[in-house]
């Protein structure tokens, strides 16, 4: 940087915001995020939330992954959950992770996150919007909102998740023909998951729990159920952390006999079969 040249307050914050996005698809392999400094192509959640048509193309790119991958058809129910549910997981690790690793919160607006239908990858265009405790070297930026406990930054969280995903929820609530407490079921189920599996990535699980916890310790509005982890001992003296989704992410329904290993579905035993093995 020439001398004499400062960053700008939006830029500082956009690029830790860059930064940790970068960090959490360095960590996470399943997370399919690109960071681009202008926006580019690809659907954002605003265009699914109010035109029909692109949420139509939407669930309908959905369908034709998951008969590319499991050579099967399934109803536009299932398709609308399965997108769905991969949305808001993509949601709960940026936000989730960005806080889990930082302690900050980033207000992601509809417009930020854009998805391929073709390729079903995402790209964020960091914002300038973020949420931290005071003692952040971010704090005395201007509009940077900070917060004096760490139990007001969660709440930030999960009231910041709450305002991206709602419109979308709204707008394909008919499509996946699920009402309220399943389609905010699956929200939290996906914030939870999302900072669980970055902790596993990152080799501290219990940590990652015990965060988890705190975010959804138990129901909080609009979320219907906390984060409710248990560990199930296998009869060798280890014990295995698990939980059980709130709002099923309806795999279930392309694989009958492989649901997920945290849906109502699958018992305890055949849980501590696949974790142990």
């Amino acid at each position: 940087m020439p001398p004499g040249l400062k960053t700008s307050p939006d830029s500082a914050v956009a690029q830790a915001l860059g930064d940790v996005y970068r960090r959490l698809a360095g960590a996470c392999e399943a997370l399919t995020v690109r960071v681009e400094e202008t926006p580019g192509a690809g659907v954002t959640a605003a265009e699914l939330a109010t035109d029909a048509d692109v949420l139509h193309a939407y669930v309908a790119a959905e369908s034709e992954r998951i008969h590319e991958r499991y050579g099967v058809r399934v109803r536009p129910d299932v398709a609308a959950s399965r997108a769905l549910h991969d949305y808001a997981w993509t949601v709960g690790v940026l936000m989730g992770g960005a806080w889990y690793l930082d302690r900050r919160v980033p207000r992601i607006r509809p417009e930020d996150l854009r998805l391929d239908l073709a390729e079903g990858t995402y790209a964020i265009t960091p914002s300038s919007e973020l949420a931290c405790l005071t003692g952040d070297r971010l704090a005395p930026v201007p509009g940077v909102l900070t917060l004096p406990q760490e139990a007001a930054l969660r709440d930030r969280l999960r009231s910041a998740v709450a305002e991206h995903m709602r419109p979308l929820l709204a707008a394909i609530a008919p499509v996946a023909r699920r009402r309220s407490r399943a389609l905010w079921g699956m929200v939290g189920d996906d914030l939870v998951s999302g900072i669980w599996y970055l902790g596993r990535m990152l080799g501290e699980e219990t940590a990652a729990v015990t965060a988890a916890s705190e975010v959804l310790p138990i129901a909080l509005a609009p979320y219907p159920s906390g984060a409710d982890f248990r560990r199930l001992p296998d009869g060798n003296g280890n014990h295995h952390t698990t939980r059980t989704r709130t709002g099923c992410c309806m795999f279930y329904a392309i694989r009958p006999a492989q649901a997920c290993v945290t849906c109502p579905r699958t018992g305890d035993t055949e849980r501590l079969r696949r974790l142990a093995g």
